[in-house]
């Protein structure tokens, strides 16, 4: 609990001045509401009873102006910590934003998306009134309490004396109901995270897709319903636990009052008192009970925020797996000789993916991958980006283990298409230039050219600036495969990699990428991986993996001849359409594979 108030109380330390300034403001606000029960006291007292109406009216009137300016104050005091507050959500949801773009790709993959969506929307703003306005509300309250309490000791000190020993009668149903809070919080925070993550499942394109073709809408909305069910009655608990607080309180707020009047009163009676001084005093409990029973109720929320900063800075608090070396330098690019030297590297919790993998893939050259699912061909392409890191051997660029480079300089050096074609609800031309921010129009243009998709970018409805929908549904998934490469061209990275470029092509669309593709590997370091073998017949070498393992390694006709694993590969994808190659082995023919 301290550790988690000590960072809550660090994330205003930038703003330290403009605090300064606020306590001020406070300090002022507090001091001039203390004038106006000694303004009651000396008109019950002095101008009442003397019948003095001027002194009456000059007590009046600076009644209302000690209101008034109070309020000038106050306004001030709002907007000094509004400003303070929103700076500092600013910097909590951009830093929880900023950490989450470097965790390594492994955090992705196992935690849900709508879990970590809920982070950083429902959580921060759940803290968003405490950080905006409940922090200023605090320490108003705290500077109220004490300047209150001075002068009802002033006044007198034996009822001064009797309010407090009331005070232990609040802690209690205080304190429990904050742990009980926290608890239904924290709990309630949960069921929130997974009623986002099953909305992002079920109403994205593909979770519609699949609800609407199995015909399981019915039962989605039985899911949802049952889960914000849950909800509902964690929120009815927290609601009415905190009504049940604040019905304690303002009864004891009533309590207090009546005491007051009766031993006050007897002061009265015995004339230890005057009449204006127990109006003023009665004035001041109350004034004394309004902030405590704010600070009291301040407690019940503490207790519930914290339980959304554990939440977030639980995220905070992990550690990227992928992160640049000290002393990391920018990766130099010259030969683009591309080695895995006994690579090794297993998931968590999980046996070995790849194992003692050594290949030297050399610029101007295509590398293919191939072999059964699950056998490790993806990953090898992981650990060339880095978006895992071996666990033995090195992978290194040009001699540099990609380890002891930037992440930045890395990134940059290598383009990716993947298998998943990802595009943004954005236009042709935005998901275009994400891979090259200042590529001009032309560059673009030039671009799509060479993936074969400018004409198909030019007949739609608005060209180059056509949105294309979520995910790019607008499109058809060999458009979308093309617009892939086509934004990696742009990128002109000097390592490809090309996982299943084509899989999602017609034979047409194949054809179209494959020139396209002439010119991308034509200079650059490429790695293919292929379940179609038709798109790695010409392939410098050929890669056979299986078990994590590379089994085989060669050209395409080397490796038929051999009649191992590769072998049986094509005859499985072509069957009887094989036919000798270079009159030694049987082979798919060309007139099928190209």
């Amino acid at each position: 609990m301290k550790s988690i108030s000590r960072r809550v109380v660090g994330c205003f330390r930038p703003y330290w001045k403009r605090g300064i300034v606020v306590a001020a403001t406070i300090v002022g606000t507090a001091t001039l509401g203390l004038l106006n029960p000694l303004i009651v006291r000396q008109i019950i007292d002095r101008a009442l009873p003397a019948r003095d109406l001027k002194l009456l009216a000059i007590l009046a009137s600076g009644m209302v102006a000690v209101t008034l300016l109070s309020g000038a104050i106050d306004t001030f005091e709002t907007w000094q910590t509004t400003m303070v507050g929103q700076r500092v959500m600013f910097d909590l949801r951009t830093n929880l934003y900023a950490h989450l773009q470097r965790m390594a790709l492994r955090f992705f993959t196992e935690t849900r998306t709508g879990e970590i969506l809920s982070r950083i929307t429902a959580d921060v703003s759940g803290v968003q009134e405490l950080v905006t306005s409940t922090a200023s509300q605090i320490l108003n309250d705290a500077i109220m309490t004490l300047t209150t309490l001075a002068l009802m000791f002033a006044l007198d000190w034996k009822l001064t004396l009797i309010c407090l020993a009331m005070l232990p009668l609040f802690v209690y149903p205080t304190r429990k109901a904050g742990a009980v809070r926290r608890r239904l919080s924290k709990e309630a925070q949960a069921r929130v995270a997974d009623l986002s993550s099953m909305m992002e499942e079920t109403l994205s394109v593909s979770g519609a897709l699949l609800t609407k073709t199995f015909g399981r809408q019915q039962r989605e909305i039985g899911r949802f319903t049952a889960m914000s069910r849950t909800l509902l009655d964690l929120e009815m608990r927290r609601a009415m636990l905190g009504q049940l607080f604040w019905v304690t309180i303002q009864t004891f707020w009533a309590v207090a009052p009546a005491i007051i009047y009766y031993m006050g009163g007897r002061s009265v009676a015995t004339g230890a008192m005057t009449l204006g001084s127990i109006v003023a005093f009665v004035t001041l409990q109350n004034r004394l009970f309004l902030p405590l029973g704010r600070l009291f109720g301040v407690q019940v929320q503490i207790q519930g925020a914290l339980a959304l900063f554990e939440r977030i800075f639980e995220y905070m608090d992990l550690q990227a797996e992928i992160e640049d070396r000290p002393g990391a330098r920018p990766l130099q690019l010259e030969r683009g000789e591309l080695v895995f030297d006994r690579v090794s590297f297993a998931y968590k919790g999980a046996q070995e993916a790849l194992q003692k993998v050594s290949f030297t893939a050399r610029k101007g050259e295509l590398t293919a991958l191939v072999g059964p699912s699950g056998a490790g061909k993806t990953t090898i392409t992981y650990l060339i980006p880095r978006l895992y890191d071996v666990t033995a051997g090195q992978v290194r660029l040009d001699g540099q283990d990609v380890r002891e480079v930037t992440l930045a300089s890395l990134s940059e050096a290598v383009g990716v298409v993947t298998q998943e074609t990802f595009l943004f609800h954005a236009t042709v031309r935005e998901n275009l230039r994400y891979a090259r921010p200042s590529a001009t129009d032309e560059e673009i243009y030039e671009a799509a050219q060479a993936a074969q998709i400018h004409e198909r970018i030019r007949q739609l409805p608005g060209g180059y600036d056509t949105v294309v929908g979520e995910r790019g549904y607008k499109l058809s998934g060999g458009e979308r495969q093309r617009l892939a490469i086509a934004r990696v061209i742009l990128k002109d990275a000097p390592i490809v990699i090309l996982d299943e470029a084509t899989s999602a092509l017609d034979t047409a669309s194949e054809r179209l990428i494959q020139a396209a593709l002439e010119p991308l590997v034509r200079g650059r370091t490429t790695i293919a991986i292929a379940h179609r073998l038709s798109t790695v017949l010409q392939a410098d070498q050929i890669l056979v993996v299986d078990g994590g393992r590379i089994v085989e390694r060669g050209t395409h006709v080397e490796l038929y001849r051999r009649n191992g694993m590769y072998a049986r590969l094509v005859d499985e994808q072509f069957g009887s359409a094989a036919v000798p190659t270079e009159d030694t082995h049987p082979g798919p023919s060309n007139e099928v594979l190209n």
